[in-house]
């Protein structure tokens, strides 16, 4: 591609983000989101694998009961001790993989998102207080929507395809969570992520 056709798609994108900046910030938003997305995938499944080899794989991690489905106990964070492929959930290692993995991919996402996509001059500090209250409330609420589909994929998979079934169960249920962050984030980013007069930027 010459300077020129480069010169033209920059003007171009940037008239195009002029007209429809909402529009602009959500497509950046998705290539980013996307981004973070491949990073945990990679994540998840490598600290997984380290964090097995550790007697957390065999420490239960089943809080916040909320009744029973299907005559089973139902929580919103449940891994039971035991590997997946012996028929646990997992225990305090899965949990950690999920949760760490996850939490460094936010913390990039969240100045990507800030510097990159939203272009926000607003206080850090106030962002990132909102920030991670979203991530904990939305973390929450991804975790007790796992009940419902977490173990039937695990369990097709791992009858499937043994251990790789297993990884490709951890990468599916990697995309749902993040498909659930995605939806929800962009609107709590366009709030907290403004553009401010330099006057009132700190």
């Amino acid at each position: 591609m010459s300077q020129t056709e480069s010169l033209a798609i920059v003007r171009s994108w940037r008239n195009f983000s002029a007209k429809h900046p909402t529009v602009a910030q959500f497509l950046i938003f998705f290539i980013v989101s996307n981004g973070v997305t491949v990073l945990q995938m990679l994540l998840m499944p490598l600290i997984k694998y380290f964090f097995g080899l550790t007697p957390l794989v065999d420490t239960n991690f089943q809080v916040l009961n909320c009744g029973s489905v299907g005559g089973k106990p139902y929580y919103i964070f449940d891994y039971a001790a035991g590997a997946i492929i012996n028929g646990g959930g997992g225990g305090l290692a899965y949990f950690l993989a999920v949760e760490i993995s996850i939490a460094i991919a936010q913390v990039i996402n969240f100045f990507l998102q800030r510097n990159v996509t939203f272009k926000s001059n607003s206080s850090v500090t106030k962002a990132a207080c909102w920030y991670i209250l979203a991530y904990i409330v939305i973390s929450i609420g991804a975790a007790s929507l796992q009940g419902f589909y977490k173990d039937h994929i695990y369990t097709l998979f791992k009858n499937w395809l043994g251990n790789t079934g297993i990884t490709i169960a951890d990468l599916i249920t990697m995309v749902i969570n993040c498909a659930i962050s995605f939806w929800v984030f962009f609107p709590i980013f366009k709030i907290i992520f403004k553009q401010e007069p330099e006057s009132v930027a700190k």
